[in-house]
């Protein structure tokens, strides 16, 4: 094409060398075009495609000055952009190809919501238990630990025994479902029982010999059985021995004090208003999660809660049920029962988590097991007896 042609009017009719729908052929009587550049050249060049004004996706017929959107690629190689085609090819070149869906395929958008009908009402936080099982059974449990602490001191004794034997059985059960761990449950329920005793009558000395008894009958119990596993499974009975027994012996001490049944009924009172306020402070306030990994569940907030509660009654305690108590030491032990309940919480989450089980066994309704219910009790007795000796003696 030379430069005169630009600028000059167009010829009247179809151009030379237009070609009409493609299943036609040529228009007739259209002059043949000559070729722009040499012949061969020419035979292998095709017209180029008539490209169809088809309104573009969306709805929008023209843009702002009235010309017709192109809907789609012009060549093979190009992809459409929308999301719903993207990386897919321009498949069809004809005039009749429709590069997007049209509006009748087109996907519904979702329903609005009805104004009329109510909002579903939110859901309640759940304890998680059987909360009037839960209430029932503690309340049981109270009433048998004050009749026998109050009435018969050696009764109490023989209850913490029990509730040791127990609470033995449950974890080497346990560890011997989950993990293969044979901790020998005959000598950890005989020098358990003999341990308690042994404080209650011959005070931290006595306790400490029964420990030492009961370590040395797990070694030798063990050596009944094939030599696999010895050495995890005697490791495993000494902490068990040390764990459940000797933790509980702190609480027969206590008893051995003129004012020993106050003293337990201390210890007993401090642990459970930091566990009630801890749970129920988390429960209704908590957002932020004190140690997500071990226990979900717990957060700071509930920690704030067990430690005021605590110390709170730790006050009332100290200058009302001990010998010689003042309030300011009641709110040194509620802060010391409140970090000491908590972690001995999180301690045996631990274990049970390293065990894949939620709780220990199914012995209390709404409760678990004992063992779940001594998680806090347990590291929490050996401080309320230390600091009550050094608040106001021995006794």
């Amino acid at each position: 094409m030379n430069d005169s042609s630009w600028g000059s009017p167009p010829p009247a009719g179809p151009p030379a060398g237009y070609w009409g729908p493609i299943d036609q052929g040529p228009v007739q009587g259209a002059a043949p075009a000559g070729p722009a550049y040499d012949a061969p050249e020419a035979q292998q060049t095709r017209p180029m495609p008539i490209v169809p004004d088809v309104p573009a996706y969306g709805g929008d017929q023209d843009d702002d000055r009235g010309t017709a959107r192109l809907s789609g690629p012009l060549f093979r190689d190009e992809t459409f952009r929308d999301e719903t085609f993207r990386n897919e090819p321009f498949r069809d070149q004809t005039p009749s190809a429709q590069p997007y869906p049209a509006a009748s395929q087109k996907q519904d958008p979702e329903p609005m919501p009805d104004a009329s009908q109510p909002a579903p009402a939110p859901q309640k936080k759940s304890a998680g238990r059987d909360l009037g099982a839960a209430i029932g059974v503690g309340v049981g449990l109270g009433v048998v630990i004050i009749a026998s602490l109050f009435f018969v001191k050696a009764v109490f004794v023989g209850v913490i025994a029990v509730a040791v034997v127990v609470g033995l059985w449950e974890l080497t059960s346990r560890l011997a479902e989950r993990k293969g761990i044979k901790a020998p449950l005959v000598p950890l329920a005989l020098g358990g029982a003999a341990m308690v005793v042994a404080g209650y009558v011959r005070g931290a000395e006595g306790a400490w010999v029964a420990m030492a008894l009961t370590a040395l009958a797990v070694l030798v119990w063990r050596m009944t059985e094939p030599p696999e596993g010895y050495l995890k499974d005697v490791t495993a009975g000494v902490f068990v021995a040390f764990y459940v027994p000797f933790l509980a012996t702190f609480v027969a001490m206590m008893l051995t004090a003129e004012d020993g049944a106050a003293r337990v009924v201390t210890f007993l009172v401090l642990t459970v208003v930091s566990d009630t306020g801890a749970y129920a402070v988390g429960w209704r306030f908590g957002t932020h999660k004190l140690a997500p990994r071990i226990s979900p569940g717990k957060t700071r907030e509930g920690l704030v809660g067990a430690v005021t509660f605590a110390m709170a009654a730790g006050a009332v305690c100290m200058e009302f049920l001990i010998d010689d108590g003042t309030w300011w030491q009641g709110l040194l032990l509620g802060l010391a029962v409140a970090a000491s309940a908590t972690l001995g919480d999180l301690g045996e989450s631990m274990i049970k988590r390293d065990l894949g089980i939620k709780d220990m066994g199914t012995l209390l309704p709404g409760h678990g097991g004992i063992m779940d219910r001594l998680d806090s009790l347990l590291p929490t007795a050996p401080v309320v007896w230390l600091l009550l000796v050094v608040f106001v003696g021995s006794g």
